[in-house]
């Protein structure tokens, strides 16, 4: 049986109509392998140790930038007597998938498989990313007026200086070419079927449109997901739709039928039934629970 490490699901503000954290962690002593369905990005700042994603090591000083893609297994370690010192944000992959050919930044995890995971700035280039991101933090943390706006725009150009850095011939290469030999747990052809469920979740969506599309087997698709993602596909396709799901009850003043219909149910009654099976109550509670809560931004 295969063993997955620790399965993150959850981070803050994530069934908020503007699902990013940030924040600035200390780890005396790294961080335990684990995976999320979600993206991350991270950024040191002081210390030094090392981070393994899906079996390749590199380096973590400062100015090491790293961008990890759902269900990759990854593990920091931190150097002996070294405290390491970094950004972490966690944000949903709607944030890169805006319709538009402008707003699409999809091709950051299309082409994952021919690129590294991370960059090491120097110099100039340091200096503009550790302001970047700073100022990104900042604006979190505060309430300035146009404040969403402003954190999706400077999540979109951090991503982008990193990728255009990591293509360009300044990137560093791989540091450990022992670990780099190892196989990826998500090969280059397998992305596209789980970057397709994640866009067209919200329609009709079957074992067999999947292994038509992708001219594959039921049973060799069921197996990827299974692979890649620890579940199967009618868990991550609820999953998914969920996980919008009480974004739009905590966010929007939309009915619960019509959260089910965008969500990709047909059925009220399935909705609600996946739901309270789920969460634990029904949708209607769990939307009361989460405003007194204050759950909404």
């Amino acid at each position: 049986m295969t063993h997955f490490p620790e399965y993150l699901k959850t981070y803050p503000n994530m069934d908020t109509s503007s699902p990013l954290h940030i924040k600035v962690n200390r780890l005396h002593n790294g961080y335990r392998a684990h995976r999320h369905d979600y993206l991350e990005f991270s950024y040191v700042l002081e210390g030094s140790g090392s981070e393994v994603i899906n079996n390749v090591r590199h380096p973590m000083v400062p100015g090491t930038f790293t961008f990890v893609l759902p269900y990759q297994v990854h593990e920091i370690f931190t150097d002996p007597g070294s405290t390491l010192v970094l950004f972490n944000c966690e944000f949903s992959m709607d944030l890169l998938m805006e319709p538009g050919q402008h707003g699409d930044l999809s091709s950051l995890i299309k082409d994952f498989h021919s690129l590294q995971s991370y960059a090491q700035f120097a110099g100039s280039d340091k200096e503009r990313m550790e302001m970047l991101i700073k100022d990104m933090h900042e604006a979190y943390n505060g309430d300035e007026l146009w404040r969403r706006t402003f954190l999706q725009i400077k999540l979109k150009e951090i991503l982008i200086r990193f990728d255009r850095f990591r293509r360009s011939s300044e990137a560093a290469p791989v540091s450990d070419a022992r670990d780099a030999r190892q196989p990826s747990k998500v090969s280059a052809s397998t992305w596209p079927i789980i970057h397709y469920i994640h866009r067209n979740y919200q329609e009709e969506l079957t074992l067999s449109d999947l292994a038509a599309k992708f001219s594959m087997s039921m049973s060799r698709i069921s197996e990827v997901i299974k692979q890649t993602t620890g579940q199967t596909f009618v868990h991550f396709l609820h999953d998914l739709r969920l996980r919008h799901a009480c974004s739009l009850l905590v966010s929007t003043d939309m009915s619960v039928i019509e959260i089910a219909h965008e969500v990709g149910y047909g059925s009220y009654k399935t909705f609600s039934h996946i739901f309270r099976e789920t969460k634990g109550l029904p949708p209607k509670d769990y939307r009361k629970l989460k405003v007194a809560m204050g759950g909404g931004e």
